[in-house]
């Protein structure tokens, strides 16, 4: 886990560009690998002091808040991550990461396979 990075059981899990992980946020460099089996906090170590488990499959995440939700005409294309719980439909133009693809839409989130 990177340096000063808390992240939460079940968020989005990246890694960045150094090969650490870190919890899914707006960026271009991420990488995401799945959600984090349990609670990882690193928050006052150096990076590399702990490990987060993920697990992979499909999971619900938050659907966009913005003009960017997606809806299930986007079922089969990517999902963009916006934060660690969250996903968007659109790139952000090219501001965000791909978090997976889209399976399913309900009217509380985002059903993502990762």
């Amino acid at each position: 886990v990177e340096a000063a990075t808390k992240i939460y059981g079940g968020a989005l899990v990246c890694i960045n560009r150094s090969g650490r992980a870190t919890k899914g946020a707006v960026s271009t460099t991420l990488k995401c690998v799945g959600v984090a089996d349990a609670l990882a906090d690193n928050s006052a170590g150096a990076a590399g002091a702990i490990s987060v488990k993920t697990k992979r499959g499909t999971f619900k995440f938050g659907n966009s808040a913005s003009t960017d939700q997606v809806t299930l005409a986007d079922v089969g294309a990517s999902a963009y991550i916006v934060d660690d719980q969250t996903v968007a439909k659109t790139n952000g133009s090219s501001t965000r990461s791909v978090a997976g693809t889209i399976r399913d839409v309900e009217s509380d989130g985002v059903w993502i396979e990762i």
